[in-house]
């Protein structure tokens, strides 16, 4: 039985160039036509074959509604048409989704006085601290009992298998990404390159030669290489997760259903050095720009993909490109450092086969051939003001790039359990040396150069007690 869908060019799976990850945002607000911009769009409608969607041990959940908690809203805002992912979940299974609207920074809040009270609420947004902390405070289920509904063993998640199992905690599987999304990728200008006389970073990424080597020779090619009375720097933006994350190696890591503390690790040591290094030739530009800069002074700018849009806009006649973070000249293979898109299964819910059965169309929404370029087509449209300013764009080639990165045949996602581990581990609150996390100090702290931590030595003995309570604290739960 065929159906006939009618979406948006967008998909709600799709969420890389879309998205803001790792709590970052554009602060860039200089232009008083930002209130009235708007985004042109194509509706698109797809023929569905509704037995090629359901399998063969889908249940019958037609009616029935799944509470979701979140910070944005899964169905139509706007007059917009369904997501790809909603439309299966409505039409095919004749369920649908009510929105229990909250602030980003209320939500964990909201839902433990739901679960207390007793009000409904099914599903709500991953975040990194739900493994384990979120689990440990019995605000989770896995989803292991609903794999058959998901069709875990078949080929629609063949190429996440071991991404799903490097969230398993417990023997269960609370976390189930359906994709991965928001990359920490490195912009850079060509045509800058061209006139300083480095490589092509991506034609070096696409040689296997992109690694912190190479960009550390560019970068000080190219401070070296100032004019008299300017300045220049090697690199902005955000990116001390991604030079850990480069070399393989996690913070904490967790074998055989224990967690161990692993700062210790010579190759974590590395990357810190990497990061004191930078900060002490002067590379790290160290000022919040949201977008590749567009003074010419700085060579590279580290970022989520979703600053993509507005660097180009920043920089059209600069024949922009991107490459992922560049891998530690010690791994075996290229580890990228990423966010994850997947929902949460709440404690205490009823609806485990609704749950299961809306995550399952969010994956084939993010793996079926037509509804993945209809997603290419929405990411391709020029955003403008009503004056017709350019706000945002993406070009073909830059999109490609990133969805090869996002492959996981070409890289191996990284997850820390780190940062899941409460906020004196991970918090992104008051963000000072003195009150900040664990995880965040060991992304920035030498970045910064601050005045506490002269050396690594100093950064890992200040705070490996903590990460070592931590560790201990969920051992034992």
């Amino acid at each position: 039985m065929k159906k006939l869908l009618r979406v948006l060019a967008g998909l709600t799976a799709m969420t890389s160039l879309m998205t803001v990850a790792f709590s970052c945002g554009d602060k860039d607000s200089s232009s008083s036509e930002d209130d009235d911009r708007y985004i042109s769009e194509d509706e698109y409608s797809v023929s569905v074959d509704e037995e090629e969607v359901k399998g063969e041990n889908d249940v019958d959940i037609s009616g029935q509604t799944i509470y979701w908690l979140a910070d944005y809203d899964l169905n139509p805002t706007n007059n917009n048409d369904r997501s790809v992912a909603l439309s299966l979940f409505e039409d095919v299974y004749g369920a649908s989704i009510e929105y229990i609207q909250t602030d980003s920074n209320e939500k964990l809040s909201t839902l433990a006085q739901r679960l207390l009270s007793g009000d409904p609420v099914d599903m709500i947004p991953y975040e990194w601290d739900a493994v384990p902390n979120g689990v440990t405070k019995n605000q989770y289920q896995p989803l292991d009992d609903y794999y058959d509904i998901l069709e875990m063993d078949t080929e629609l998640w063949e190429d996440m298998e071991d991404v799903i199992d490097m969230f398993e905690y417990n023997d269960g599987h609370y976390v189930v990404p359906y994709t991965i999304s928001d990359p920490i990728i490195i912009t850079y200008s060509r045509k800058m390159m061209e006139s300083e006389g480095l490589d092509d970073p991506y034609e070096l990424y696409e040689k296997g030669e992109w690694d912190w080597d190479a960009m550390m020779d560019m970068m000080n090619q190219f401070v070296s290489n100032a004019p008299e009375g300017s300045t220049r720097y090697g690199i902005n933006g955000w990116f001390g997760q991604a030079v850990i994350q480069s070399t393989g190696h996690t913070v904490v890591t967790y074998e055989d259903g224990v967690f161990v503390n692993n700062i210790d690790d010579p190759e974590i040591e590395q990357a810190e050095l990497l990061m004191q290094e930078m900060a002490t030739k002067n590379l790290y530009r160290a000022d919040w720009v949201g977008y590749f800069p567009d003074d010419q002074s700085t060579l590279f700018f580290a970022m989520g993909d979703w600053a993509l849009g507005g660097s180009n806009a920043k920089n059209q006649d600069a024949d922009l490109m991107v490459v992922p973070f560049p891998k530690s000249p010690n791994a075996d293979e290229n580890y990228l450092c990423c966010n994850f898109a997947a929902k949460m299964l709440v404690a205490k819910s009823d609806k485990g086969e609704a749950v299961a059965t809306y995550i399952k169309c969010e994956r084939l929404a993010a793996t079926d051939e037509e509804y993945k370029e209809i997603a290419k087509q929405k990411a391709l449209v020029v955003e403008e003001t009503a004056s017709g300013v350019v706000k945002s764009y993406v070009t073909e080639e830059q999109y490609d790039a990133i969805q090869s990165f996002l492959d996981t045949s070409n890289s191996t996602p990284m997850f820390d359990f780190g940062y899941g581990m409460g906020e004196r581990m991970y918090s992104s609150g008051d963000y000072t040396y003195e009150t900040r996390g664990v995880m965040d100090n060991l992304e920035q702290a030498l970045l910064e150069g601050n005045e506490a931590v002269d050396s690594w030595a100093t950064l890992r003995d200040a705070w490996t007690g903590v990460i070592d309570e931590q560790v201990e604290y969920f051992n034992a739960q």
